[in-house]
């Protein structure tokens, strides 16, 4: 599906050229077995950027090889058109994720993709289904307990999108060499044993404007939920995970994989929870070394 689209969209260097039948795809990260997988009644993703090199590929397979769910929601930006147009960059990792994506499409995983603002070249095909993935403009979602919420990507709230384009594109250039610093600060720190750390996250959390720009966009997010008459929203674009309530409307960011990897997730009661996937990969590294550490204890020979 999306390479087929993209070979004749945007490249006629040949995007993705070979990808379109993924029964035949031989995934260069082999998928475990499902069994063992965490269970999870709804999953939100946004926000991935496939075809950049921002994209936390290695990160995200784990956590789709860790996490199963009855319905998934890509909620824009999965793919990055804009970047893809200026310069060819699909890694086989990147085939890993949208092979993987299908796959839980073809075993009966309800996949609705919501495009953004840097994949809107498929909000043309709105309303049509493709491998099993229905793309819609927006949907709405009753959770286990429910309760009714909008899912949306979030540009169209987004006073620079609206109101100067131009700026936009200024901004995801400079974003993408705060990326690309971002990669080489986590090399270093990889090679210091040190776990992943995302600089864009500490720069927007220092950053007044930047604080008071989320909050706002938050606020007008939540606002037209309400407006909508739905009890919340899930949306992604800032590449802020988030959940906040405004006026009993539930505002829930869920994240990007870029920088964050993050993933909204609902559980079967109704719960949500935002995951924080490196704080996962974290997690279970120290339960492994503590297992492997309690194990070799148990085989020191006992002192006479």
């Amino acid at each position: 599906m999306f390479g087929t689209y993209l070979q004749g969209e945007i490249g006629n260097g040949g995007i993705i050229s070979a990808f379109p039948n993924f029964d035949q795809h031989q995934p260069v990260v082999p998928e475990p077995s499902p069994d063992g997988r965490r269970k999870y009644r709804t999953i939100w993703i946004s926000d991935i950027h496939l075809g950049t090199k921002g994209c936390n590929a290695e990160m995200l397979i784990d956590f789709l090889d860790n996490v199963d769910s009855e319905t998934m929601y890509l909620v824009g930006d999965i793919i990055d058109g804009w970047r893809l147009k200026k310069k060819f960059y699909w890694p086989d990792t990147h085939n890993d994720i949208v092979w993987r994506i299908l796959k839980r499409a073809k075993r009966g995983t309800r996949i609705v993709y919501i495009p953004g603002n840097h994949d809107e070249m498929f909000r043309q095909f709105t309303g049509l289904h493709f491998g099993g993935v229905e793309i819609r403009r927006a949907a709405f979602h009753e959770t286990a307990d429910g309760r009714r919420l909008m899912v949306i990507h979030g540009d169209e709230f987004d006073a620079v999108m609206l109101a100067h384009r131009w700026l936009a594109f200024v901004g995801d250039a400079l974003y993408t060499l705060t990326m690309g610093l971002n990669r080489w600060v986590n090399m270093v720190r990889r090679r210091l044993g040190l776990p992943y750390w995302s600089l864009s996250k500490m720069a927007k959390h220092k950053v007044k404007n930047a604080v008071e720009f989320i909050s706002r966009y938050e606020e007008i997010v939540a606002r037209a939920a309400s407006q909508r008459g739905v009890d919340g929203v899930v949306c992604g674009h800032i590449h802020t995970a988030e959940f906040r309530s405004f006026d009993g409307i539930e505002y829930w960011n869920d994240g990007d994989w870029v920088e964050g990897c993050n993933a909204l997730v609902e559980h079967a009661d109704g719960r949500m929870e935002i995951l924080h996937w490196p704080e996962e990969i974290a997690r279970r590294e120290r339960e492994a070394a503590e297992a492997a550490e309690a194990v070799a204890a148990q085989k020191l020979p006992v002192a006479a």
